[in-house]
Parts: structure tokens; C-alpha cells; sequence
């Protein structure tokens, strides 16, 4: 946890504004996250600033506090919060109201599968700050229902995401139509020498950046594993640790949406309190799946990774990645699901034989040593048919190609037996060299004496 508070400090000393305080003091915060400490203090001077801080130590509340305080009661559309999904766009408005309460500062959520008469309403009823994903944003711009004029502060969350190839130009249309004088904050737990490049692009020249990583890009209060197992065995392995260690929530993640679909089916055939989410669920079922989750009626969310950026609830203890996913950087994401805010958490991979050099990528983008875990109690199944007759015919192609090869002949006879040399060479003249004279060819070397 030391890594993750700053105890010398207190939120009063950040500069926040009494009403602000006394939303911090109602949600039972005492002390600034290290991230907090240090870059409240930057935004509240009105600098530039790129923040990267460790999943789940409060980047959140670093860049909404702010907002509460300098934000004016009496200027609609003041600022804009720019997230790359709709549960983190949800997240986040939710976590401001909270903090926000006791200031007249109010937030409204502008997303894709929600009522747009509805945020348009919210919208004029003055919210001062707009948190939304770019589609829908630029639907509203595009209608006239919001605007810029107003606007004094401009945030992107999860950054690197955000100017990935998938949302760089949308960001970039969207900040073009700011005109007048803001302030641009970004922040992200992973952003990479190019990423970073590119924010500063969008900002002024003087931009500073704050960064609380050092080492690992994940926090010590993860317990990070990983087993070794075959694929046609995740699912059982997954119901065993699911039934010996009986976390009080866990998130599985896997890399498809058709196996997020299966693998719920299994265990809700196992009686197992399963929800799913993917981004194939209309809105309104997502939303469902998480109000139940923040209530704690769900033990098990198996997830895409539309979920590993924004799902910040409570009481998740275990996170399984049931698929290993290609991009290290989103392995950081997932992880950073449990082990909130100073609480203790575990990440347990399931790694296939030929994933090795996958973790190893994990292992050096994260700066941390994911150990081996062999489960007590695990048997390993039988090979199942079709992977055995797999196995059996690719078999059968390689030794095919081991006889073709005596047949034809390698290309130099070192190593082969006299038998394999008298089967090549009836006759048993067996050549010492290459022939002195071309096989009847005119063409001349182009090579100079």
C-alpha cells in the first residue's frame, strides 16, 4: 500500500476548495494516491500535463478533482472527458457526481447506445462537464446539441488507447474544433515514446508530464501467476480454481466474444453465478450486468476486453486470463482490474506451451516476474480425438518428408549410411565432386578474371 498513498500529505494541502473537500472526506478518503499528490497541483496552475500513473491507484479522482474546483457554476459545456469505452465514460461520470456532491458542478455521460433526446435534455440543463466517447460526441457536435464555446479544459483518458489507429482521427476532428484558449490533460496507466510524441502534438510546448511508475507497471499488491496448461483444458481448470479457491468476484478475460459466450454457458451449466459482457450486448444489458456487479450479485463477469478499461468496482479479488492476450499492454489493463486502491488482489494467466515467448513480452513491457503456479489437485485431461488425430497426421506429413528427402537426395552426402548411399547410387560409383563439364548449357559465366 506504501506505494500507493502518500501519507505525508492531505487533499487540503492540494489546494481543492471546501466543498470539494467534503466530498473527498464523504467518500472516506484521507490521504492523496501518489498520482493525486502530484498532479493536482499542476492542473490547478493551469499547465498542460501528461499523467501516467499504475492501474487502479486513482487517476480518476487526479484529473476530476481539478475539474470540480476550477470549473464555474454558471458555464455549461466547460469541460469534456473523452474515454474509449462506454463503461469507463459511465465510470467516470458516476465517480465526479460522487465527488462532486456538495459543489454545484455536475456531469452528464454522452455514449453510443443510450438516448440521445435524453443527453441532449441533460446537456441543457446545464452540465458543466461533458463525459463521453468520441462517436456519440461528434454526433451531438454534429447536430448542434453541444458545443465548444465554453470549453476551458480537455481530457483524454486512457490515452494511449485514444490516439491508437482506431481513435486518432476522430480525436484529432474533435480537438480541432476548440478554438478558444483550454487546458488539455492526458493520462494513461501505458503510453510508449511514439504515443507520447503524438499527445504533445496537441498540446502547448511547455506541457509537463507526471509519472508515479517506476519499475513495474503494476502494482505489488497484485499477486501475478501463471499455469501452464493445455488449451482443451482452461475450462476445467478454470471451474477447479474457481471451486478451491471461491473468490468473493473474479473477471475472466478472454480474446473473442464467442468464447466469452461459451465459456459463461459452461459455467452457468455448473451453477455458477456467471454474467457476461462484450461489445456485442446493447447498452442497456450492460449497464444491467454492472449495476449487478457494483451490487454484488454477480461471482463470476466473463469479459472481452471491452471491459479491461473501466470497470472499476469493488471486491474484485482474482482476474483470470483465460486467453493471454497478444498485446502486452492490454495484459496491464486486465490486471489492473483487482488490487484497487491499496487492496490486495490476484492475476493468474493460463499460458499454453506455445505462449512462452507471449509471457516473456508481458513479462518485459510490465517490468514484472510472473512466476510459475501448478495448481494442487489439477489432473490434466486426455488429448482430446481430433487434437490426437491432428497430431497423428501432422506426424505422418513429417516423416513424408523425411523419406522424400533420402529419396531425392540432400545436397551434400555427409552423414548417410552406406545403405542410404548405395540406394542413392546403384551402381556404386559414388561421385567425389561436382562434374567438370556443364550439362550441355551455352551460357557463360559473367563472372570477370
Amino acid at each position: 500500500m506504501s506505494e500507493t498513498f502518500d501519507k505525508t500529505r492531505d487533499f487540503k494541502s492540494l489546494g481543492l476548495r471546501d466543498s470539494v473537500l467534503k466530498g473527498i472526506e464523504k467518500m472516506g478518503f484521507e490521504h492523496p494516491s501518489d498520482i493525486q499528490a502530484e498532479l493536482i497541483p499542476v492542473i490547478l496552475s493551469g499547465k498542460d500535463v501528461i499523467g501516467q500513473a499504475k492501474t487502479g491507484t486513482g487517476k480518476t479522482a487526479a484529473f476530476s478533482l481539478p475539474l470540480l474546483h476550477a470549473v464555474e457554476k454558471n458555464a455549461p459545456m466547460s469541460a469534456l472527458i473523452l474515454t474509449p469505452t462506454r463503461e469507463l465514460a459511465t465510470q467516470i461520470t458516476s465517480e465526479i457526481d460522487q465527488l462532486g456532491e456538495f459543489t454545484p458542478i455536475k456531469a452528464t455521460c454522452i455514449i453510443g447506445g443510450e438516448s440521445m433526446r435524453k443527453q441532449k435534455k441533460s446537456v441543457e440543463d446545464g452540465a458543466q462537464i461533458i463525459v463521453g466517447t468520441p462517436g456519440r460526441i461528434m454526433d451531438l457536435y454534429g447536430r448542434k446539441q453541444i458545443h465548444f464555446n465554453n470549453l476551458k479544459f480537455a481530457v483524454l483518458d486512457e490515452v494511449d488507447r485514444m490516439l491508437d489507429i482506431g481513435f486518432r482521427d476522430d480525436i484529432k476532428n474533435i480537438l480541432s474544433k476548440i478554438k478558444n484558449e483550454h487546458q488539455t490533460v492526458f493520462v494513461s496507466a501505458t503510453m510508449d515514446a511514439a504515443i507520447e510524441r503524438l499527445a504533445r502534438t496537441f498540446m502547448q510546448e511547455d506541457a509537463e508530464k507526471v509519472t508515479t511508475i517506476s519499475g513495474s507497471l503494476t502494482v505489488e499488491m497484485v499477486d501475478q501467476k501463471y499455469i501452464h496448461v493445455q488449451p482443451w483444458d482452461k475450462r476445467r481448470l478454470l471451474m477447479h480454481i474457481l471451486k478451491n479457491e471461491k473468490p468473493e468476484m473474479t473477471v475472466v478475460f478472454c480474446k473473442t466474444k464467442a468464447t466469452v459466450h461459451k465459456i459463461t454457458q459452461y459455467l452457468r451449466d455448473k451453477k455458477v453465478g456467471v454474467r457476461e459482457i462484450h461489445g456485442d450486448l446493447r447498452q442497456t444489458k450492460r449497464n444491467r450486468v454492472m449495476d449487478s456487479m457494483r451490487k454484488g450479485h454477480v461471482d463470476v463477469l466473463v469479459a472481452s476486453d471491452l471491459a479491461a478499461r473501466g470497470l472499476d468496482v469493488e471486491h474484485i479479488t482474482h482476474v483470470i486470463n483465460y486467453d493471454l492476450p497478444e498485446d502486452p499492454e492490454i495484459y496491464v489493463h486486465r490486471i489492473g482490474r483487482t488490487a484497487r486502491a491499496g487492496r490486495r488482489g490476484f492475476a493468474w494467466s493460463f499460458v499454453t506451451p506455445e505462449q512462452g515467448q507471449l509471457l516473456t513480452n508481458i513479462e518485459i513491457l510490465s517490468g514484472a516476474h510472473i512466476e510459475k503456479l501448478d495448481y494442487d489437485g489439477f489432473e490434466p485431461g486426455p488429448v482430446p480425438k481430433d487434437v490426437r488425430e491432428q497430431q497423428e497426421r501432422e506426424d505422418r506429413i513429417q516423416r513424408q518428408r523425411e523419406a522424400d528427402k533420402v529419396r531425392t537426395g540432400p545436397r551434400s552426402l555427409d552423414g548417410l549410411s552406406e545403405d542410404q548411399l548405395s540406394a542413392m547410387f546403384p551402381g556404386g560409383k559414388i561421385p567425389s565432386g561436382a562434374g567438370n563439364k556443364r550439362s550441355g548449357g551455352r551460357l557463360r559465366s559473367k563472372r570477370r578474371r
